[in-house]
């Protein structure tokens, strides 16, 4: 068969996936205006833009329905996952406003990257927002007055001086902050205001599209019945709470993201100083190097003082990181000696610690790498 032959035989099976691929299109812009008229309702009822249990049983529902018809049920939960995520993005214009009366609602930050998204979400909720910034202390006291939360938004290395120049807030303000430690600034508010006070800290950053399935850390303060329509309200945006003492926060904090982010710094300084060819590095990379060499490379597109802040935020973290070299100095001393046995017994106690999540793990990475090789160019 010549090339042409092939092209002529392949030309009516490409019409139809031709067609197939357009009424695809078709049923998504059909489903998108139905997930708009969803997020109307959801709104009008003050119901949540993601539950999770529905989700789940759409998903379940339908890689049943897959498997029945013998489409790869993997395929399936894919292609939903996605559809379901733009589908969230057509219900984050409008929400409830989940305190009865709305009110004046105070960002000390609002300007910055973080507090900007805050702003446009309070705002898109029926709260009336007002942004203070350094330049605006002098009025703090009338800008702060009447208002129903004072939200600090500010850099860790000024969130407790800045909590000791609030003005006095009224008593049934909630004072909260965002800050990505606790104890301190959690402690700070509560010797500041007498009224309410909550810390909170968003696990993600302002380059986030929306709040669903994003966990808030919170940590309880004082008077929590009269901010549980702030909770509500994160819940409403789609987030996930994630209630723990302040303490323990921190020092989970100090693993999740400290210790994470330095040892991210000491490798993409290490590949610097080493002169590696990053083009021949990802030209020869499996998708997880890829992976990884990405997650090391995004460090580097952040604001480099507020990864400085973080690193800095406790001086528990200088500890934990000693003890990591102490383990790292052990470990290179047993592969320096040849010594299969010792690594191998080293690599037991993590298939141990880990356990049944390893399993776990493996299977979601498969489905990041294979995401990571489908949008290689």
């Amino acid at each position: 068969m010549t090339v042409d032959q092939a092209q002529q035989a392949l030309q009516p099976l490409r019409a139809e996936i031709d067609a197939i691929d357009s009424e695809l299109v078709r049923l998504l812009a059909a489903r998108a205006k139905i997930t708009a008229q969803v997020g109307q309702v959801k709104q009008q009822y003050a119901l949540p833009v993601y539950v999770p249990e529905r989700e789940q049983c759409l998903l379940q529902a339908r890689r049943q329905q897959a498997v029945d018809a013998g489409v790869s049920p993997e395929l399936v939960d894919d292609v939903l996952r996605r559809v379901m995520r733009e589908s969230y993005a057509t219900q984050d214009n409008h929400f409830v406003c989940c305190r009865p009366a709305g009110g004046k609602v105070v960002v000390v930050g609002g300007a910055g990257a973080l507090g900007a998204r805050f702003v446009s979400l309070f705002q898109r909720s029926g709260y009336t927002v007002v942004v203070l910034e350094q330049e605006d202390w002098p009025h703090a006291a009338h800008l702060c007055e009447n208002a129903v939360l004072v939200l600090l938004a500010v850099p860790i290395t000024r969130t407790e001086q800045i909590i000791t120049q609030l003005p006095p807030l009224g008593a049934n303000c909630v004072l909260a902050d965002l800050t990505s430690i606790k104890a301190k600034p959690l402690a700070a508010m509560l010797a500041q205001h007498q009224g309410p006070v909550v810390g909170l800290h968003p696990m993600f950053g302002p380059h986030i599209n929306n709040l669903i399935k994003q966990v808030v850390v919170v940590c309880h303060g004082r008077c929590a019945a009269d901010y549980q329509w702030l909770l509500k309200q994160l819940v409403i945006w789609g987030a996930e709470l994630a209630e723990k003492a302040a303490d323990e926060h921190d020092h989970a904090m100090q693993l999740i993201q400290a210790m994470r982010h330095f040892s991210s710094l000491v490798y993409g300084v290490h590949l610097a100083e080493e002169h590696a060819d990053l083009s021949e590095l990802l030209t020869l990379s499996s998708p997880i190097y890829r992976l990884e060499l990405a997650m090391v490379g995004r460090l580097f597109a952040q604001n480099a003082e507020l990864y400085a802040d973080i690193m800095l935020s406790s001086s528990d973290v200088a500890a934990l990181l000693e003890r990591y070299q102490q383990r790292f100095t052990q470990l290179l001393h047993i592969l320096q000696t040849q010594d299969k046995a010792g690594l191998m017994a080293e690599f037991a106690k993590g298939q141990h610690f880990f356990g049944e999540l390893a399993g776990q793990f493996l299977q979601e990475s498969k489905h990041l790498l294979q995401k990571a090789a489908d949008g290689r160019s």
